[in-house]
């Protein structure tokens, strides 16, 4: 059953393909310091350059996580704490990071604005040290495009959420379009460094993470970001 009425149905990508379990997700490979490092540099400047301009997508995902009073919410690449302030204060909040630097802004926001139902732990998202099903929603906003390993950190979100839970992903993926991806792998190696490949091909990572989606929404101006809502069988 769609989680959606037919009237707003979103916009759903092709998720298929004959050799999408095992091709490659990226041109460009990194490694969890070269990640560190890279958001340690960005900390001072990330929601001036990613805040407004990404907001959008942020408020759609909170429409879709439906959040009821007393869930229990992971947030995987929590950052400088920019969702924070938005959700309700009646549920609980877990956000993990594994910058020092982001988890630092993110304490201090959290402080400035009284927030007493979050907590920030530094902890590397292919690792999550939680029991399997402690979450009812795990959200990874901006995240998966960065990581050393997508399917790994993919995998672990799942075993940590509930049995029908949601799990959310907000993520920029390679463009459908054949020249528009040619481009985006070509400048991935440069996008790396600040914060995201640009080419993570999106039906061959749902494969290799045996991820089925409800819906897969574009998000953000331009659309070139996606919302994949799924719900843990």
């Amino acid at each position: 059953m769609s989680l959606f009425p037919p009237n707003s149905a979103p916009d759903t990508e092709k998720v298929n393909g004959s050799d999408a379990a095992t091709r490659a997700l990226s041109v460009t490979a990194v490694e969890n310091d070269f990640v560190a490092k890279v958001y340690e540099n960005l900390a001072w400047a990330y929601d001036f350059v990613f805040g407004p301009t990404l907001h959008t997508g942020r408020l759609q995902a909170l429409k879709r996580m439906g959040i009821q009073s007393g869930d229990r919410i992971l947030e995987v690449g929590v950052g400088t704490g920019i969702n924070t302030t938005l959700y309700p204060r009646d549920c609980t909040v877990t956000g993990i990071d594994l910058s020092a630097s982001m988890l630092e802004k993110a304490r201090e926001r959290v402080a400035r604005n009284g927030i007493e139902n979050v907590r920030l732990l530094e902890m590397d998202a292919a690792d999550i040290k939680f029991s399997d099903g402690s979450f009812d929603i795990v959200y990874a906003p901006y995240l998966i495009s960065v990581v050393p390993d997508p399917v790994a950190v993919v995998r672990e979100m799942h075993r940590v959420c509930r049995p029908g839970g949601k799990i959310i992903l907000l993520n920029h993926f390679r463009s459908s379009n054949a020249l528009l991806a040619s481009i985006e792998r070509a400048i991935s190696p440069f996008t790396v460094h600040i914060g995201f490949k640009s080419d993570l091909d999106l039906p061959a990572f749902l494969a290799q993470a045996a991820l089925t989606p409800i819906s897969i929404e574009k998000v953000n101006v331009p659309r070139i970001w996606s919302l994949v809502t799924c719900i843990k069988d």
